[in-house]
Protein backbone atom coordinates (compact mmCIF):
# COMPACT_ATOMS: atom_id res chain seq x y z
CA UNK A 1 0.00 0.00 0.00
CA UNK A 2 1.04 3.37 -1.24
CA UNK A 3 2.06 5.68 2.05
CA UNK A 4 1.56 9.61 1.17
CA UNK A 5 2.13 12.48 3.63
CA UNK A 6 1.77 15.84 2.44
CA UNK A 7 3.54 19.30 2.69
CA UNK A 8 2.32 22.28 3.31
CA UNK A 9 4.96 25.13 2.32
CA UNK A 10 3.28 28.79 4.35
CA UNK A 11 5.06 31.41 2.63
CA UNK A 12 4.32 35.04 3.82
CA UNK A 13 1.78 37.63 2.38
CA UNK A 14 2.99 41.37 2.18
CA UNK A 15 0.84 41.25 5.34
CA UNK A 16 3.25 38.74 7.86
CA UNK A 17 5.15 41.31 9.71
CA UNK A 18 1.53 42.59 10.87
CA UNK A 19 0.85 39.62 12.51
CA UNK A 20 -0.78 39.95 15.70
CA UNK A 21 -0.11 37.88 19.12
CA UNK A 22 -3.52 36.69 19.12
CA UNK A 23 -3.28 34.84 15.41
CA UNK A 24 0.15 33.41 16.24
CA UNK A 25 -1.60 32.03 19.81
CA UNK A 26 -4.14 30.44 16.83
CA UNK A 27 -1.46 29.28 14.68
CA UNK A 28 0.22 27.31 18.16
CA UNK A 29 -3.48 25.87 19.14
CA UNK A 30 -3.78 24.73 15.83
CA UNK A 31 -0.68 22.96 15.33
CA UNK A 32 -1.36 21.17 18.98
CA UNK A 33 -5.13 20.30 17.63
CA UNK A 34 -3.22 18.93 14.45
CA UNK A 35 -0.41 16.73 16.39
CA UNK A 36 -3.17 15.75 19.14
CA UNK A 37 -5.59 14.10 15.86
CA UNK A 38 -2.16 12.28 14.76
CA UNK A 39 -2.47 13.92 11.31
CA UNK A 40 0.89 16.08 11.98
CA UNK A 41 4.16 14.24 11.05
CA UNK A 42 6.63 17.36 11.03
CA UNK A 43 6.25 20.82 11.42
CA UNK A 44 8.85 23.90 12.10
CA UNK A 45 9.85 27.48 10.92
CA UNK A 46 12.73 28.23 7.97
CA UNK A 47 15.18 30.88 9.07
CA UNK A 48 16.96 32.38 5.98
CA UNK A 49 14.54 31.70 3.19
CA UNK A 50 12.89 34.86 2.56
CA UNK A 51 9.52 34.77 1.86
CA UNK A 52 8.97 31.27 3.51
CA UNK A 53 7.50 31.09 6.78
CA UNK A 54 7.72 27.51 7.85
CA UNK A 55 5.82 24.12 6.91
CA UNK A 56 3.53 21.04 7.67
CA UNK A 57 4.06 17.58 7.05
CA UNK A 58 0.65 16.60 7.58
CA UNK A 59 -0.73 12.83 7.84
CA UNK A 60 -4.11 13.15 6.32
CA UNK A 61 -5.82 10.29 4.33
CA UNK A 62 -6.14 11.97 1.70
CA UNK A 63 -4.82 15.24 -0.39
CA UNK A 64 -8.36 16.41 0.00
CA UNK A 65 -8.35 16.23 3.69
CA UNK A 66 -5.03 17.89 3.66
CA UNK A 67 -5.88 20.76 1.67
CA UNK A 68 -9.32 21.40 3.81
CA UNK A 69 -6.38 21.54 6.92
CA UNK A 70 -4.14 24.27 4.77
CA UNK A 71 -7.14 26.25 4.59
CA UNK A 72 -8.01 26.21 8.27
CA UNK A 73 -4.63 27.44 9.35
CA UNK A 74 -5.25 31.12 10.85
CA UNK A 75 -2.53 32.45 9.22
CA UNK A 76 -3.91 31.84 5.97
CA UNK A 77 -7.27 32.52 6.94
CA UNK A 78 -6.63 35.58 8.71
CA UNK A 79 -4.39 36.66 5.42
CA UNK A 80 -0.69 36.87 6.52
CA UNK A 81 -0.01 33.75 4.78
CA UNK A 82 -0.59 31.85 1.45
CA UNK A 83 0.24 28.22 1.01
CA UNK A 84 1.21 25.34 -1.34
CA UNK A 85 0.47 21.67 -0.86
CA UNK A 86 3.06 19.41 -2.08
CA UNK A 87 2.10 15.23 -2.02
CA UNK A 88 5.17 13.43 -1.33
CA UNK A 89 5.40 9.51 -1.80
CA UNK A 90 6.83 8.34 1.46
CA UNK A 91 10.25 5.89 0.66
CA UNK A 92 11.17 3.70 3.34
CA UNK A 93 12.12 0.01 4.38
CA UNK A 94 8.34 -1.40 3.82
CA UNK A 95 8.30 -0.50 0.11
CA UNK A 96 12.17 -0.98 -0.30
CA UNK A 97 12.42 2.74 -1.04
CA UNK A 98 10.41 2.66 -3.92
CA UNK A 99 12.63 -0.03 -5.71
Amino acid sequence: MEKWLYMMMIEKTKTYNKVTKAVITQHVENIRNLDDAGKLELCGVFKGYPGMAGMYILKTESREEAEELCKQEPLVTGGFATYKLVSMLVADKDNNYLL
